[in-house]
Order: structure tokens, then sequence, then C-alpha cells
């Protein structure tokens, strides 16, 4: 894909969608956080629902509940026994290691249990504005799908993302590419039909209506 057409499918994302943001409910980084963390394999709208009840949320108050307090409030989630462990000892070290504050690089951040790179990613992009792209699925697949920066890994496409996303969208690509995997360009059956980008992409099975 050629720089010119990359930068109308960022403008066209823009145009629609001026300040995206993540669909996880939170008010703080450290909530953002847990958040994320809650979120693997599982959907944003079961993590908030479970967060509603949790939250607010401070790292004080989840090494207080520990990890059979915590676990009442997420047991609606997938895979909470371990998530509840992690959660309660990031927690932990959050206040032993950062005085209670959610750390702002990826080093320390990957230091954390149950936090990756995507994890890492999110946080950095989503709480203190920097401009890096967690891969998932959603993700993986679009920029695969449309050649926007294919790759074959995760690892590859965000590299990829970095070095061909031009640096005014950076910030808020991950937000756009994601929703768009999410509600237009989805596993199954891409919504090609209505898509605001179809013209530009070079996925060659297009779906018609």
């Amino acid at each position: 894909m050629n720089p010119e057409k990359r930068r109308k499918i960022y403008e066209r994302l823009r145009a629609a969608n001026p300040h995206p943001t993540t669909e996880l409910k939170y008010s703080t980084p450290f909530e953002l956080l847990v958040a994320v963390v809650l979120s693997a394999q599982a959907t944003d709208k079961s993590v908030n629902l479970a967060t509603a009840k949790l939250f607010p949320a401070t790292p004080e108050k989840i090494v207080k509940l520990g990890v059979a307090g915590l676990e009442e409030y997420i047991k609606s989630i997938g895979l909470y026994r371990t998530k509840a462990k992690n959660v309660v000892a990031l927690s932990k070290l959050v206040l032993e290691k950062h005085c209670g504050a959610v750390p702002q690089n990826r080093e320390a951040l990957e230091e954390l249990p149950g936090v990756g790179r995507k994890t890492a990613n999110v946080v950095l992009n989503t709480a203190f504005g920097q401009p890096t792209v967690a891969v998932d699925t959603h993700i993986f697949r679009v920029a695969n799908r449309t050649g926007i920066a294919p790759g074959k890994d995760p690892r590859e496409v965000e590299d990829r993302l970095l070095k061909f996303t031009p640096p005014e969208f950076l910030q808020d690509a991950h937000h756009w590419l994601i929703l768009h995997g999410r509600y237009v360009c989805i596993a199954r059956k891409p919504g090609c039909p209505e898509c605001l980008i179809r013209d530009l992409c070079e996925f060659k099975k297009k779906t018609k209506a």
C-alpha cells in the first residue's frame, strides 16, 4: 500500500471519529490497567459489567480485597481466577515499587503480573498519551486484510504500523483500527458494503450487499 492511500484511510477514519477512545470504562490509569488485564480473552462489555461494581479501585483496595475477595467481583469474566491472582499481585508491586502510581514506561509495566506487551501498549497510549499501537486480533486482521500494515505476527504488524502510520495519526490509530475491526471489518464476513474505506482497501475478496 502506498503512503498516499494509507494517509487517506486515516483521514477518513479521523473524519468519522475525531476523538476515539477505548470502550473500557475507567477513571484512573490504575483502573484502566486493571480493566485491560481483565479484558484478555473477554469482551469489553463483560469487563465493564464487572468493574461497574468493583470501581472506584485503588491498589490499596485491591490488596485489601485479596484474591478471594476480588474473585467475587470478576467471576463473570473468563479466566477470572488467574486474573484475580495477577491483579492482586500487580497491585502489590505498584504499591511496593512505584509508590502506588502506574509506571509510565514499557519495561516497568511488563514487569507487572498479567501485563504483556499488548496491555502495556494500551495503558501507555490511552492513559498516558504515548504513540503506541496495541495489536489485538482485530487490529491484526484489519492491518493484514486492508494492506495497511501486513505482518505475519502481532509484533511485525505493530512495528509496521509504527513505521508506516503518519505521525499525526499515530496517537489514535490503535483505537480507529480496533473499532473498525470490531464493528465493520469483522472476522467471518466483513461489512464491505458499508465500509468507509472500501475503495482504498486492498482486500481482494470484498463482500457484497
